[in-house]
């Protein structure tokens, strides 16, 4: 895309936030007059309005770092320290008299030496790089205090001088506060350009930027140059001021209270650091009277915010105006959501191609994972314009092949061609901009931010404007144009406002879809984009994608398998990390080894086999007017539900009706805020999840969330630790082993190294381990192979004579053939209740009830 255009007309929520922000500054700028006077009102000095400034100066360069970026820096007063020192050193050693030009030169300095020690630094991440900034500091802080001819030593360097109209310590709070809030002017800017929002996007999820064309390294680096650039400038301001500096700002405990600072303030406010600096000041000034401990007291506060109220005085701030705003309350966030026909791609993201033949071609790519041969000799070829599969059981390789192909790992040997170029080896953000987008098994979004702010960087990252630090994102034309067609193609219209972790697990699936689509791809890899999508949503989704092939080819793993051969034009088996068969799909479905170990018998003969109920007249479970709320999104409104011991009731209903939140409310993850909830005759509503978890209610949620570094072992012995009650039937590893034999062989190897399907296993077992009666199971037939699904369904059948059952999942014939109960929801409502059988009999009552 080239770059842009006349300025846009922003949405009125768009120009709602610019209001909002730009109030913020009109705030900054009155404050900056008030503050001098406020503080001679309490006793305090001009001297230390300035220094009120500075540190607000200072902590909203840190700021850029910790609350825009998410990287904690421990050691950011050595930028303060490196700027007062070369303002000083310039100053008296080469340009005696002047302040402009040691000013410019300390920032030249600081930018320089940031540029240095961030390229080392940010080699590594999380708390690797913050013990780097901690070790920096503390090498830096030896260097000031025993290199004495630069830097005085202990005795520092005096005798610095300001302009005469600015000898006046008004005349500097003045000088001092027009430059803050230039820069705060400036940063205003810079959080809403393109550089700004991928700086946020960063924060929210790194590989996921990367995967969009982001060279994340890069954007790091540029936010550690200007936040340590002007958090030096503080400095420069700092030794001006007092017209001495010393090694004291580049000391550890320094750092620490800039970092306080911004916490204390809200480091996810824009003005929130400058209000911690605020009250650091005025906490120092005033407690000191009383005791020369004052920093002790202070740091036992630090720890207090971070336990109490993470968002900070902000945050104080919302939850005492809380009472008197008025927030509406809103449905579940999918609820709005306008779905029509989407049509052909549009032409603005088809990518042309660069030569002949197959697009993509993989050959004999092999990944080692230690002794683990994960994918062995792998070929195959994607052509031009064709949706082709990549298919086999859990475990086969099939993800780790997508991986080496977008450079999540880099292959052990083999070659990779994307349209003749080889890209094998490369970095993600570069395989990306070279032509191929991808979507993710499990889904990789920006989970804090907005539908529209996911899409819109997904769309900005090939724009030629996506690293510029000063253009209006909000206003290039040609990027908010794409990402209007964009959420009306994916069927995401009418929710752009809302958080993409609200949304349900099917509309996350589009928006994760959506954002591969929006890099242009010259290809299209698909991770089992149907995954966890109702019927109808399956069905439009379906051919969506078929109706995509015909102009972006797609490489497509999905375990859907009749949708699979309906809409594939070529299919590739894979088993055991190498190629079973490779070609048409009448070819891998008549192929006699690809039904031995993928095909099974089917989800046809597994339904049609009768079931015998373990239902009894006890009632074990009654939900009765539960209403449950995410934020101001009403979600579940006056549900009754009841469930008796032995008996398995299917959750049904479409994407976004409500199913998983009700099954978060049981475990209390989500509190419900009216009703009741009586398990086994005592009310559990509004208990925390420990609680209820030993009153004897397994949840296995959507994605299992395994312990991913534990053994199959560690994670069933967590499982237990707590759960030995006497509530419910007792489930040791014997009796869990009964029903997930194969997870003998695996006992202590790490989850994360199982196949899906073996996972889906341990997240049962944990579940059930300990002393349980009532099993909650979040879509437990999701991402498996056919195979692995009859195996999985066998068991649960198994169970039901041990224990009752809760279960949510969108394959309707399964959820049906296995339960005895079923319950409707719609728009967090039940719309109808009954046996399952009806439904299963009555092809019309089940269109009607389930909206096929």
């Amino acid at each position: 895309m080239s770059g842009a255009a006349e300025p846009l007309p922003l949405a009125l929520p768009q120009r709602g936030l610019i209001l909002r922000e730009s109030r913020q500054l009109w705030a900054a700028l009155a404050a900056l007059i008030v503050l001098p006077f406020a503080l001679d009102a309490i006793g305090l000095t001009l001297i230390t309005a300035t220094d009120v400034v500075i540190f607000a100066l200072a902590v909203l360069g840190l700021n850029i770092l910790v609350g825009w970026t998410g990287l904690t820096s421990f050691g950011h007063g050595a930028w303060f320290g490196i700027g007062a020192y070369a303002v000083a050193i310039l100053q008296t050693r080469l340009v005696p008299g002047d302040m402009a030009l040691p000013l410019l030169g300390a920032l030249a300095i600081t930018g320089v030496a940031a540029l240095a020690a961030g390229a080392l630094i940010l080699r590594r991440r999380g708390v690797y790089f913050s013990l780097l900034t901690l070790a920096f500091t503390a090498m830096l802080y030896a260097i000031a205090f025993r290199w004495t001819d630069l830097t005085g030593g202990e005795n520092g360097i005096g005798n610095l001088h300001r302009w005469a109209v600015l000898q006046e310590p008004g005349a500097y709070y003045a000088a001092v506060s027009g430059i803050a809030f230039a820069v705060l002017v400036a940063l205003w800017r810079f959080r809403r350009s393109p550089m700004g929002t991928v700086l946020v996007a960063i924060r929210e999820n790194e590989q996921r930027a990367g995967f969009l064309g982001y060279a994340t390294n890069r954007y790091k680096l540029a936010a550690f140059v200007i936040s340590a650039t002007i958090t030096g400038l503080a400095g420069a301001l700092s030794a001006y001021s007092h017209r001495f500096t010393s090694a004291d700002p580049i000391s550890i405990a320094f750092s620490g209270e800039l970092l306080a600072m911004v916490v204390i303030g809200g480091m996810r406010s824009f003005l929130g650091p400058a209000l911690g600096a605020l009250f650091y000041i005025l906490f120092r000034e005033f407690l000191s009277i009383y005791t020369a401990d004052w920093l002790l007291y202070f740091g036992l506060l630090f720890v207090a915010f971070i336990v109490f109220s993470p968002d900070g005085l902000v945050g104080i701030a919302a939850r005492l105006l809380k009472p008197f705003r008025r927030v509406p309350t809103e449905g579940a966030a999918m609820a709005a959501r306008r779905a029509g026909a989407s049509g052909r791609v549009p032409a603005r993201f088809i990518a042309e191609g660069r030569g002949t033949g197959p697009v993509l071609v993989a050959d004999a790519i092999r990944k080692n994972f230690g002794p683990v041969n994960a994918v062995r000799g792998v070929s195959f070829a994607v052509a031009d314009k064709t949706l082709h599969a990549l298919i086999g059981p859990n475990g086969a390789g099939k993800t780790t092949a997508f991986n080496l192909l977008s450079g999540m790992f880099r292959p052990s040997g083999g070659s990779i061609r994307l349209d003749g170029q080889e890209i094998a080896g490369l970095e993600p953000h570069a395989i990306t901009r070279a032509g191929l987008g991808r979507s993710f098994q499990i889904t990789n979004l920006f989970p804090g931010l907005s539908v529209e702010e996911n899409v819109r960087l997904a769309v900005q990252a090939r724009h030629a404007a996506h690293f510029s630090p000063w253009r209006d994102a909000l206003s290039i034309r040609a990027i908010a144009d794409d990402t209007a067609e964009l959420l009306r193609w994916t069927g995401l219209a009418g929710i752009e406002r809302a958080e993409a972790g609200s949304l349900s697990y099917g509309g996350q699936r589009l928006l994760d879809m959506g954002l591969a689509l929006a890099t242009q791809p010259r290809v299209l890899l698909l991770d089992e984009p149907l995954a966890g999508l109702a019927a109808a949503e399956r069905e439009r989704v379906g051919e969506l994608i078929k109706a995509l092939s015909a102009d972006i080819p797609v490489l497509l793993v999905e375990h859907d398998i009749d949708r699979v051969f309906r809409l594939a034009d070529r299919v590739t088996v894979m088993a055991d990390g190498a190629v079973l068969v490779d070609g048409s799909v009448a070819d891998a479905r008549d192929d006699a080894r690809v039904q031995a170990v993928y095909l099974g018998s089917g989800t046809a003969a597994i339904a049609a086999k009768p079931r015998a109920s373990a239902a009894e007249a006890e009632t074990l479970l009654a939900m009765e007017g539960v209403d449950t709320f995410y934020g101001k999104s009403h979600i579940l409104n006056g549900v009754n539900l009841t469930v008796n011991r032995g008996e398995v009731v299917a959750l049904l209903g479409r994407n976004g009706a409500g199913k998983s939140t009700l099954l978060k409310t049981l475990i209390g993850t989500a509190s419900p805020a009216a009703g009741r909830i009586v398990l086994a005759n005592r009310d559990i509503a509004g208990l925390s999840p420990d609680k209820i978890a030993r009153l004897g209610i397994g949840y296995v949620p959507q994605g299992r969330a395994l312990f991913a570094g534990m053994s199959v072992a560690e994670n069933l012995g967590l499982g237990r630790l707590r759960r030995l009650t006497g509530a419910g039937i007792h489930w040791d590893e014997e009796k869990v082993l009964e029903f997930f034999p194969r997870l003998k062989e695996r006992w202590t190897v790490d989850a994360a190294r199982l196949s899906g399907g073996e996972q889906q296993m341990v997240a049962v077992a944990r579940a059930l381990s300990g002393d349980t009666r009532l099993l909650l199971l979040d879509e437990p037939f999701e991402g498996l192979s056919p195979a692995v699904t009859e195996e999985l369904f066998e068991a649960f059948d198994r169970l039901r004579r041990e224990i009752a059952i809760i279960l949510v999942d969108h394959h309707l014939d399964l959820a049906l053939a296995l339960s005895d109960r079923t319950v409707a929801l719609e728009r967090g409502s039940v719309q109808w209740a009954g046996e399952s059988r009806l439904l299963r009999e009555d092809q019309e009552l089940r269109r009607k009830v389930l909206w096929l």
